[in-house]
């Protein structure tokens, strides 16, 4: 039985090395291939000789990374359906933990190799520098720690999923629940926004429980690997070699200084144009004049297409990318009960092609999310013949500015989607949100560094670091009667749970697409120019050289961030 939306997929190489009919879910079948990797190692007596090798041992990295991404596909559009989360905790169980020594035994061969320091250094510098890392870090004794992050994780996800409501005598899922707190309706808002806090207080116990365990398996795995805290060995294992962890907070201090102004004097519009004494949680997502929700599109199918007409004005290059993911049904868009929460773009690493996944249920918020995923999988597209596995992907910090920006360039054609009128409706919303986006950034940051700087902190603790961040960046909403909802919001932000530290990149990729946008305001042609030759780049050059090939400055302090919240707030007074 296929669970995926789409079917077998063509290498976008023929295979020369891993034999075309293996079972990627059988490890005796794999082993083999690593035996062989490791003999041919010793037999590479050349600089040629030798990235022939790495082009095998590229070959088999992406086939398993397309197992891989299959079936965690499946068991995100299933978490309902035992066959699919049992294949994706097989490939967990019992091909990762055995993956993971083989890996590291080529990882110390290649670095120890005669060859190493002859191969190309403009090439091979930045592969080179992260295996160097990864053979640092590497600990066998992690392997199995690893595994039971992996399996608390899929039971984060599975409780998430499963997370429903009955509302005026529907079930709805939480997501869907969204569309109700854009109503005019302020007591219809209320109603859902108790009715969704109350379900997800429901599991808050067993959140804490996983996320417990989740903190002492993650402390296990640092110290192991001889680093005083999860934190720092994450900086590490994440390949951060342009920043550190004070910059981040010199970040947050700036969001502090020059954003959560901007975000408080938003908020006090909305409080204003609403007529209320105060705002409530339950106020932020509503059109503050009163006016209906937008309603972009009524069937998923619409937004593909109304998508698809952006990206004809966009480029014709980047037009032809996504009529192929249609092509290929490498789409799956619609919200139904049993479909994990979120929106990812995950890259068929075989085939070279990307897949994308959301939830999409009719709101403005959809169509942010399908121009920032596609601009995700024009990132993978523009790599497709890049051979070497590990150039295909970009650090994280630059993979978010392909989709940050892809936004803000996709939203001068909204009116494929709107009227003017209210295209510019959405416009508004979405500059809005990215202003108020950084304050939350900083609290899931500040939080996450808290978390696992402070080992062996009680629950009681935890909510108390939460609830101090949420005071220093969550602006001028009153939680009144609702402080157990507010202590405990964080447990809805997957990547605490499942992407330890990975949000800060948000952060700094939005000051990337700022960026690009502004530039595209200057000059679209150049700043588009840009942007495709930075994503053709993948991940070959350090994280400041993409930047700058994208026309961006990779600093995140203050000086580089006024005059961009300056532009945000000029664009906001026009609209």
């Amino acid at each position: 039985m296929n669970l995926l939306p789409f079917g077998k997929l063509a290498a976008h190489r023929p295979r020369t090395f891993v034999p075309q009919h293996l079972d990627l879910g059988d490890w005796p079948q794999i082993a083999p291939l690593f035996d062989q990797l490791e003999r041919r190692a010793a037999e590479a007596n050349s600089v040629a000789a030798l990235e022939r090798w790495l082009l095998d041992w590229s070959e088999l990295n992406a086939a398993l990374d397309e197992e891989s991404s299959r079936r965690y596909i499946a068991m995100t559009c299933h978490t309902d359906n035992a066959d699919a989360e049992k294949a994706y905790l097989h490939f967990v169980e019992h091909v990762e933990p055995q993956l993971k020594p083989r890996q590291f035994a080529l990882e110390k061969i290649y670095v120890a190799h005669p060859q190493f320091n002859h191969l190309p250094k403009a090439r091979f510098e930045v592969f080179n520098r992260d295996v160097k890392n990864h053979v640092a870090l590497f600990r066998p004794e992690n392997v199995a720690l690893e595994t039971e992050d992996a399996k608390l994780c899929q039971q984060y996800q599975k409780l998430i999923g499963a997370q429903t409501v009955n509302f005026r005598g529907e079930e709805k899922t939480l997501v869907q629940m969204g569309r109700y707190l854009e109503e005019p309706d302020r007591a219809l808002r209320q109603e859902a926004w108790e009715l969704v806090a109350k379900r997800r207080l429901q599991d808050a116990d067993k959140c804490e429980e996983i996320f417990d365990e989740l903190v002492k398996l993650r402390a296990q795995i640092a110290e192991n690997a001889g680093f005083k805290n999860y934190r720092d060995f994450m900086f590490r294992k994440m390949g951060r070699f342009d920043y550190t962890p004070a910059d981040c907070e010199k970040f947050h201090d700036a969001i502090e200084k020059e954003i959560v102004p901007a975000v408080r004097e938003i908020q006090q519009d909305r409080q204003r144009q609403l007529k209320l004494e105060k705002l409530r949680p339950w106020d932020l997502a509503v059109d503050p004049h009163n006016r209906a929700p937008l309603k972009p599109f009524a069937a998923v199918g619409e937004m593909v297409s109304r998508t698809q007409k952006v990206f004809n004005h966009l480029d014709p290059e980047l037009a032809a990318g996504f009529q192929q993911m249609q092509d290929l049904k490498l789409l799956d868009l619609d919200n139904r009960k049993g479909k994990a929460p979120g929106g990812y773009q995950s890259t068929l690493s075989e085939a070279r092609v990307p897949f994308i996944f959301m939830n999409a249920i009719g709101v403005q918020r959809d169509v942010e999310t399908i121009l920032h995923e596609a601009g995700h999988a024009f990132h993978a597209q523009a790599t497709r013949d890049e051979d070497l596995y590990a150039y295909r992907g970009a650090p994280i910090e630059f993979c978010e500015v392909a989709s940050m920006s892809m936004e803000l360039l996709g939203n001068e054609f909204l009116e494929e989607f709107y009227p003017t009128t209210e295209a510019n409706r959405a416009r508004k919303t979405n500059l809005e949100g990215i202003i108020g986006f950084f304050p939350w950034m900083a609290v899931v940051d500040g939080f996450q560094h808290w978390v696992h700087t402070h080992p062996g902190h009680t629950s009681a603790e935890r909510k108390a670091a939460y609830l101090q961040l949420m005071d220093r960046f969550g602006g001028d909403v009153d939680y009144s009667g609702y402080e157990e909802a507010r202590a405990y919001s964080w447990h809805r932000q997957l990547h605490i749970f499942l992407y330890p530290f990975y949000y800060v990149e948000y952060g700094i990729a939005q000051l990337g697409a700022l960026q690009v946008w502004a530039n595209s305001r200057r000059d679209k042609v150049k700043a588009l120019a840009d942007y495709k030759k930075a994503l053709a780049l993948g991940g070959s050059r350090p994280l400041p050289e993409l930047f700058s090939a994208a026309g961006c400055k990779f600093e995140f302090d203050a000086a580089t961030i006024r005059p961009l919240i300056q532009l945000a707030g000029n664009e906001l007074r026009k609209l």
